[in-house]
């Protein structure tokens, strides 16, 4: 192997590697406040959608999650035989899935209002900073989404 080769096989040299690690430390930090509300944190993110927007899609949440059905389709239905929401094959086509919540997943986002403060005072960045790791997050996920819908057209 090469000099070249070798120097771009180290971890410190990884993008993927810093991203990987400090999602799982960020999201790390969301458990202490999850755990006495009975949430994982993939749950979490997927309430925070549904409060956004209720009434959507399985297909319109794996792309805003940026999950697969195989991981989301369970974990809806967990949440559904706990009351939280409710699964109904659309009308107008039997084959689309709609997620809708139902009252006690609604009130759940009253007992969640203060996760995003707490995990933010945890957060050691200035707000500068974390505004542009916001940004620079949402370009890459953005062009990953562009390169990902030119693989599929072709």
């Amino acid at each position: 192997m090469e000099a070249l080769e070798r120097e771009a096989m180290k971890l410190s040299h990884q993008l993927c590697f810093p991203l990987y690690a400090a999602a799982r430390s960020v999201t790390g930090l969301y458990t202490p406040h999850l755990k006495p509300l009975g949430l994982t944190y993939t749950q979490y993110v997927t309430f925070l959608a549904l409060w956004e927007r209720d009434g959507v899609t399985v297909g319109e949440l794996c792309r805003q999650l940026w999950l697969d059905n195989g991981t989301l389709s369970p974990l809806l239905k967990k949440l559904e035989e706990q009351g939280y929401l409710v699964r109904r094959r659309s009308e107008a086509d039997d084959r689309v899935v709609v997620v809708t919540l139902t009252k006690k997943g609604r009130d759940l986002q009253e007992k969640a209002k203060d996760v995003p403060f707490k995990v933010a005072g945890c957060v050691r960045l200035s707000p500068e900073k974390g505004a542009l790791l916001h940004d620079l997050l949402y370009e890459l996920l953005s062009t990953q989404t562009e390169r990902n819908e030119k693989e599929k057209s072709v």
